[in-house]
């Protein structure tokens, strides 16, 4: 039997506005365009492949597809925000001024949205 605890991840994510996504995943982001089909935008995503399938129309799912582990949320929520990149709110949640949220384990997560509206996240494990 093929077991997949070793295969590699893809990841996918949607978009009906390819430049914009382009454009966000390879900027704002700074992931790696490996390549461009009339049916995907593929990324390098730190050695995982991320596929943008080009579609007709995206219904954003009401809760998070994709999120990075990240060492310093604060200077990657800055940077993100100076790519034009909004952190979001959300209300009854007990996020701070920046728009991040500390979990009841202590880990800090921000989230935001690519030009489709799917919501991506931001963790940071460890406070610094």
């Amino acid at each position: 039997m093929n077991r997949l605890g070793r295969a590699k991840v893809v990841c996918f994510a949607a978009t009906a506005r390819p430049a914009s996504a382009r454009a966000f995943y390879a900027e704002t982001l700074g992931l790696t365009l490996v390549e461009e089909t009339p049916f995907a935008l593929v990324f390098d995503a730190n050695g995982t492949t991320l596929r943008v399938q080009k579609v007709e129309a995206v219904t954003p799912a009401t809760y998070t597809v994709l999120g990075w582990e990240v060492d310093d949320i604060r200077s990657v929520a800055q940077a993100l925000r100076a790519g034009g990149a909004r952190l979001r709110q959300y209300e009854g949640m007990d996020q701070d001024a920046d728009g991040i949220w500390t979990s009841p384990s202590g880990a800090l997560v921000a989230w935001f949205e690519d030009p489709d509206g799917n919501t991506l996240s931001l963790t940071q494990l460890e406070q610094l």
